[in-house]
């Protein structure tokens, strides 16, 4: 399951949200391009990624920030800039950009410490977007839970895409991260699970204030708990998800 947009793009042209991708990409094509070999790419990550054992010896703090513009490959760095595209705009558009490039950078930050508390001696370099935008998702959780989102369902070569609400695929995500933090061991290296829960965790905090100032339950019945945007015109997806060969 991906999502791939919503239905309520923002109301005003979300610039923060495209200077971060543009940021992103431009840092992984410096990075992965400027680099003279692979060995000099990677030592990279330890120098600016978020190493847990440097920081429990107050080594690498600057970290906690860089690390969040690093990204590992093609498609970790897609699929974050895809997720902050979706879900980025309508938040922005309620927080300002200030207020939006404040919240990122604090989801971001709480990520991080919780990927640290969770693997403190651990030598590997954390990178990525994707605690940050744990939080994004779990503000627009908060502001727009029955927004509705196309995913696109993959099963073999069968495709289609369905709108669902942003609650259920929002929830679902998390508790995923959950369980596979609980699961797998912290110190297996792959994905930080646990900084993307404590982003999301995050999110849904720092979006509160906001949430209460514009009334709180009943910002959500002013909106239904959509972002306050007319819907866009989408096209209607025809393919089926199960086709029977004949």
């Amino acid at each position: 399951m991906f999502p791939i947009r919503d239905h309520n793009p923002s109301g005003s042209t979300p610039y923060v949200t495209y200077a971060l991708i543009v940021a992103n990409v431009v840092i992984f094509l410096l990075m992965t391009y400027g680099s003279s070999s692979l060995q000099a790419l990677e030592a990279s990550y330890f120098v600016w990624g978020l190493v847990p054992a440097r920081i429990m010896e107050g080594m690498g703090l600057e970290g906690f920030v860089t690390s969040m513009f690093l990204h590992g490959g093609w498609g970790h760095l897609l699929g974050n800039m895809l997720f902050l595209y979706i879900y980025g705009d309508n938040l922005e558009d309620e927080m300002g950009p200030l207020g939006f490039i404040a919240f990122y950078l604090a989801s971001g930050l709480a990520a991080a410490a919780a990927q640290v508390v969770s693997e403190p001696y651990s030598p590997i370099p954390m990178v990525g977007a994707s605690g940050a935008i744990a939080g994004v998702m779990g503000g627009y959780l908060l502001l727009f839970p029955r927004a509705r989102v196309d995913v696109l369902i993959i099963i073999v070569i069968f495709f289609r895409i369905i709108p669902v609400p942003a609650f259920l695929i929002l929830a679902l995500w998390f508790l995923f991260q959950i369980g596979a933090g609980v699961l797998y061991a912290t110190d297996a290296g792959g994905v930080a699970y646990w900084a993307h829960a404590g982003g999301f965790v995050a999110g849904v905090l720092l979006a509160l204030p906001v949430w209460l100032v514009r009334g709180g339950p009943a910002f959500w019945r002013r909106t239904h708990g959509h972002p306050p945007h007319p819907a866009a015109a989408l096209p209607r997806s025809n393919v089926p998800l199960i086709r029977r060969r004949r």
